[in-house]
């Protein structure tokens, strides 16, 4: 995420992410697969399989400034991606990578 996107966020976007997160029980509230929680041992997973099951919130609006909770959802990488790539442009350098 660049600097001037971070920007954008709230400054308790992370609190506001975190509860986003622990309210959809840490799984995607599309595809349903089951996320890592922050407590979770990484061991054993490659990169690639721990930002599949990383869990990110969404802005359905895609402004990351509206903070509203019918406004956020949690997602898996892959969802998110999925989101993103149907809004061409949308994506920034590194942002949603599985890789």
């Amino acid at each position: 995420m660049t600097s001037k996107t971070r920007s954008r966020y709230s400054s308790n976007w992370d609190t506001i992410a975190l509860e986003v997160k622990s309210k959809s029980d840490w799984k995607c509230t599309r595809c349903g697969i089951q996320c890592l929680r922050p407590t979770d041992k990484r061991d054993g997973l490659n990169r690639r399989e721990r930002s599949i099951k990383t869990l990110v919130v969404h802005h359905w609006n895609y402004l990351p400034e509206d903070n509203r909770i019918e406004n956020l959802a949690a997602l898996c990488t892959g969802c998110h991606l999925l989101f993103h790539t149907r809004r061409r442009g949308n994506i920034s350098p590194g942002q949603l990578s599985l890789w």
